[in-house]
């Protein structure tokens, strides 16, 4: 069994606690969910669609737009 997080605690620029997901990296910067650098915040992701046969056919159904 496996007792490793599936989440790294990081500190932001502002000094604030965010946490990454482990071994998921994301380039899409206008993300809410972007850290700024190159991983994803989200508590948890959904890729999709189902149908999906490359990578191309699939999207992050998790993507916010920044505000």
């Amino acid at each position: 069994m496996n007792n490793q997080p599936n989440s790294l605690p990081q500190q932001s620029a502002a000094g604030k606690k965010i946490k990454h997901i482990k071994g998921v990296c994301c380039n899409v910067k206008s993300c809410a969910f972007h850290d700024g650098e190159s991983c994803c915040t989200a508590k948890a992701i959904s890729i999709g669609p189902t149908q999906a046969t490359s990578c191309a056919d699939t999207v992050c159904a998790t993507f916010k737009q920044q505000s």
